[in-house]
């Protein structure tokens, strides 16, 4: 996985306050109504809602929120209505990042983002800069522990997955997003515990980073993940693990 991948899952360990657990919780409601309204409750009908559904419970969100969020999404009861868009820019060593955003005042987000970016040595680039450098992908991490590498091969690759990546103490299965759901319902039928699962967004190009410039971008990173409205931010560099480690202290 790219550094910004790593990073994220070192946070993800690391998000245990509920301080932490409130910001990942609105993000999922978030997403939830958004798709509710794009493609309506049903959750057998409507990927995206599933999936975003299915992520909120790993979570352990509480299920009276979700129904809320989904139900807001229909508009079965009021509530804010959600605008989606997204920023490229480049931040320290020509690295690319895309942030997905979910809002109710465009004006307002946007001026914030572009002061995150300039506060942290990044810039704001033209729509198009950087979208075309990031396909969408899922992913579904697993401990080594779990599964050997040829077994888990045959299970994923047989439910429409199009490759594993063994990296640390972690394999990475990477998935179409439309084959996303059914390969993960194949690794949970075999009882193989899934460590993360998510639809992302996978950079083609990874840029190499040293500590000083990859301190940088995951400051900026962390600080653009903090906004209310941002969703989800993707960026392309790439960094050593024992970089990550020394920053993530």
């Amino acid at each position: 996985m790219s550094g910004h991948s790593k990073w994220a899952t070192i946070k993800r360990k690391k998000a245990a306050t509920d301080q932490a657990r409130g910001k990942v919780f609105s993000k999922f409601i978030k997403e939830i109504t958004i798709a509710a309204r794009q493609g309506g409750g049903d959750l057998e009908a409507n990927p995206r809602l599933r999936t975003a559904v299915n992520a909120a419970k790993s979570v352990n969100m509480p299920a009276n929120n979700i129904e809320r969020a989904i139900k807001r999404g229909t508009g079965e009861v009021e509530g804010v209505h959600y605008e989606e868009t997204q920023y490229e820019g480049y931040a320290t060593g020509g690295v690319a990042v895309l942030v997905e955003i979910a809002t109710d005042n465009r004006n307002r987000t946007a001026g914030d983002i572009r002061h995150i970016f300039t506060k942290f040595g990044g810039n704001l680039a033209e729509a198009g800069s950087v979208a075309y450098l990031f396909k969408p992908q899922g992913v579904i991490t697993i401990e080594k522990t779990a599964i050997g590498e040829d077994a888990l091969f045959e299970i994923v690759l047989e439910a429409g997955a199009e490759d594993v990546n063994a990296e640390g103490d972690t394999y990475d299965v990477f998935t179409p997003p439309a084959q996303f759901e059914a390969v993960k319902q194949a690794i949970e039928a075999k009882q193989i515990p899934v460590q993360n699962a998510e639809v992302t967004k996978v950079a083609s190009i990874q840029v190499p980073l040293d500590d000083k410039a990859a301190e940088s971008i995951l400051r900026l990173v962390d600080a653009l993940e903090d906004h209310e409205d941002v969703q989800k931010v993707y960026a392309n560099f790439n960094v050593s693990d024992e970089v990550l480690a020394k920053l993530a202290r």
